[in-house]
C-alpha cells in the first residue's frame, strides 16, 4: 500500500507533456545563429556543432547524474563549453550574450503535446486539497513554464522548479527539497511522479519521498536497467496516475 500523498511533485518531459525527439539541429536556430554571428560560422559547421555539442551536453548530463550533488550550468557556459568553443571569438561572443533567448529557443518543441490524462489527474487532485510542484530538468525551464500556461494547467501549480533556474539537477535531493518546502508539505508526505528512473525514482529515494511513481515514456524504456532503483508503482500516462490516486483514496478510507 503507497504512502497517502499530501502533495505531488511532477516532472514535466516525459510526465506532464511530451515530443518526438526533435532534429539535434533544428534548421530554424541554425538559420538564428548564423545570422546572430554575420556569418562568419558556415550555416553547415553550426549544423554540426549543434549536433555534437548536444550529445556532448547528454554525455556530460548523464556523467553529472552520477555524481552526488548534481547541478546544472548556466545557459552561457552550455553553448560555449558544447557548441561554440572552436568558433571565432567575436562569435562565441554574440551567442553568450544571447544564451538565454537562444536556449529556450533549443528547449522549445512545436510538436509538445499535454500527456493522456493528465489535465483530468492534476484537477483531481487540486480538488482533493493536494498542492502540486512541477520538479524538472531543463535546458531552458522558460519554454516548459510557457507550455504549460498555454496548456492552461499552470495554475494548478503552487511552483515551478528546474533546474536551469536553481543550478541544480535531479537527482540532486535539494531540487525535490525546495519543491516539498514550496507546497509546504513534508517531503516524506510527497509523492515524486517521473519518467526516469535514473533521474526520478533516484531524486525520490535520496530526497525521501512517500512514494516513487514511474511514469512510461519513450524516455523510460530507453533507459539502461537499474536493480537497485525501484518505484513504488506505475503508471502509464495521467489516466494510471488518477487510477493509483483514486485508489490510494479508496484503501485510506477503510
Amino acid at each position: 500500500m503507497l504512502r497517502s500523498p499530501r502533495a505531488l511533485l511532477l516532472d514535466f518531459g516525459g510526465v506532464l507533456a511530451d515530443a518526438p525527439r526533435q532534429p539535434p539541429a533544428p534548421p530554424e536556430l541554425v538559420r538564428r545563429l548564423f545570422d546572430l554571428v554575420g556569418g562568419v560560422v558556415p550555416a553547415e559547421r553550426i549544423a554540426v556543432d549543434l549536433t555534437e555539442g548536444g550529445r556532448a551536453y547528454a554525455r556530460w548530463r548523464d556523467d553529472v547524474g552520477r555524481s552526488g550533488d548534481p547541478i546544472e550550468l548556466p545557459h552561457a557556459r552550455v553553448w560555449a563549453d558544447f557548441v561554440t568553443r572552436a568558433w571565432p571569438p567575436q562569435a562565441r561572443t554574440a551567442v553568450e550574450e544571447a544564451a538565454t533567448p537562444l536556449a529556450y529557443a533549443w528547449a522549445w518543441r512545436p510538436e509538445w503535446h499535454v500527456r493522456p490524462g493528465i489535465p483530468e489527474a492534476l484537477r483531481a487532485a487540486a480538488d482533493a486539497g493536494l498542492p502540486m510542484a512541477v520538479v524538472s530538468n531543463a535546458l531552458c525551464g522558460a519554454a516548459h513554464r510557457d507550455f504549460l500556461a498555454a496548456a492552461g494547467l499552470s495554475d494548478l501549480f503552487v511552483a515551478e522548479f528546474y533546474s536551469d533556474e536553481a543550478g541544480l539537477r535531479k537527482p540532486n535531493p535539494r531540487l525535490a527539497w525546495l519543491a516539498a518546502d514550496a507546497v509546504g508539505v513534508p517531503i516524506g508526505d510527497c509523492w515524486f511522479v517521473g519518467d526516469s528512473v535514473h533521474r526520478d525514482v533516484a531524486c525520490a529515494r535520496r530526497a525521501g519521498a512517500g512514494a516513487a511513481i514511474l511514469m512510461r515514456s519513450p524516455r523510460t524504456d530507453r533507459e539502461p536497467s537499474h536493480p537497485d532503483l525501484r518505484p513504488d508503482a506505475r503508471a502509464e500516462d495521467g489516466h494510471g496516475l488518477l487510477a493509483l490516486l483514486r485508489q490510494n483514496r479508496r484503501t485510506a478510507d477503510r
